[in-house]
């Protein structure tokens, strides 16, 4: 038994109809810039590279403290007040270490820079700074790594936060201006 196939032919010809549009060049160009810079770092992600993300807006404003044994008693208790029974039992919100500069980077809600009263002991910062994020797989030294990981289900809430700050004192922080200068080189 013979299969016969029916040959397929391109066209000799496509014709593009002409269509009208109606969005101007700076509109199109403000959208798009956004978008590739988005999804330029979702790749970088997804390739377990590091990848800058602005602060503010929908995601995470950040507090900065010092590292050492005060902070990490702090991280201790965030871990008790986020603890939800049967879960994990590092259960604070995502916080990164950089060893380097001997600080702790606390991911905390969008909004936070705007109500955070001043602190001796935690700098919080918002829009319009950026903070390179470590590679979601980093989780010891060397260079940056996540302390506690970074979950879609918490942040680290502010006033808790706070509170522990000032009764454990880690320091010193460095000043907004300077920790600004840093923040895209983190990882």
């Amino acid at each position: 038994m013979y299969v016969q196939r029916a040959l397929r032919r391109a066209p000799s010809s496509v014709e593009f109809a002409p269509r009208a549009v109606d969005i101007a060049p700076e509109d199109v160009a403000t959208g798009m810039g956004d978008l590739a810079a988005r999804v330029r770092n979702l790749m970088d992600l997804q390739y377990g590279r590091p990848f800058s993300i602005p602060l503010g807006g929908r995601f995470f404003d950040i507090v900065v403290t010092a590292a050492g044994p005060d902070a990490y008693a702090v991280v201790d208790l965030m871990d008790i007040a986020q603890h939800v029974p049967g879960h994990r039992l590092d259960a604070c919100g995502p916080v990164i270490e950089d060893p380097e500069r001997g600080w702790l980077i606390w991911l905390v809600p969008p909004g936070t820079h705007a109500v955070w009263e001043p602190h001796r002991f935690g700098t919080c910062l918002g829009a319009p700074y950026e903070l390179a994020l470590p590679p979601l797989s980093r989780t010891e030294p060397p260079g940056p790594y996540w302390l506690r990981p970074c979950r879609a289900d918490r942040l680290v809430p502010h006033w808790p936060l706070a509170d522990f700050l000032m009764r454990f004192q880690p320091g010193p922080i460095p000043h907004e201006e300077l920790l600004g200068s840093f923040l895209s080189t983190i990882s």
